[in-house]
């Protein structure tokens, strides 16, 4: 489903949040109360955790940004941020509630907001009118998905992006390792201990397969 054109009131400008701290936790409470499965923790991530993930992104080389389960923007807006000015950041988000948050809270035409599973991310790419993705940011909890959607969803990320680009996933559990190790050719895992709770970050990089001399 594309996007939902909504009355904008009280946005922000270039990333910066219009919306008190109490109104980004209150949405964020209802969500996770709402859908539990769909959010990996009751506490938004911290400033640091946001600051870890996103420390090694080219910042000048990228041109496509996308991001799974964007929520209420507490990687969106750092995102758009650092974002060149030139180029866009796709957010995919199945939760509605969120979808439409984001749609009047932030007014930056670098963002694409849309409504939809981030297995359908080939499709919303090439809706955004790009073939492939530098980068792409997940804090979808992979633990607790249906069976095969996992799956889906890592393939799907690793045949979009780019050689040399990165699947950046920050997770309360490392299910998603073993999802992402048949599929990319460097996985880096640390953990943010600054975090509540502390959190794993993956990056998961596509490498170019040499062709074997015969």
């Amino acid at each position: 489903m594309a996007s939902i054109p909504l009355k904008k009131k009280n946005r922000a400008v270039s990333g910066k949040p219009s919306s008190t701290f109490l109104g980004q936790w209150g949405m964020f409470l209802r969500q996770f109360i709402k859908h539990p499965g769909m959010i990996g923790s009751v506490i938004p991530s911290s400033q640091m955790l946001v600051d870890s993930m996103l420390e090694g992104v080219d910042w000048q080389r990228t041109r496509l940004f996308v991001e799974y389960g964007p929520g209420v923007g507490t990687f969106t807006r750092p995102i758009l941020d650092r974002l060149h000015p030139d180029a866009t950041l796709l957010a995919i988000d199945l939760n509605l509630d969120f979808v439409a948050y984001l749609e009047a809270e932030i007014d930056d035409p670098r963002l694409r907001i849309v409504h939809g599973s981030a297995a359908d991310v080939r499709r919303f790419i090439k809706e955004a009118g790009y073939a492939q993705a530098d980068y792409v940011l997940s804090g979808i909890p992979f633990s607790t998905l249906p069976g095969g959607v996992g799956e889906a969803i890592c393939a799907e990320t690793r045949s979009v992006l780019k050689t040399g680009g990165a699947f950046l996933v920050y997770q309360y559990s490392g299910h998603v390792r073993r999802l992402l190790s048949p599929l990319f050719d460097e996985i880096g895992d640390r953990v943010e201990w600054r975090n509540i709770p502390p959190c794993r970050m993956f990056t998961a990089v596509k490498r170019e397969i040499l062709a074997q001399v015969a």
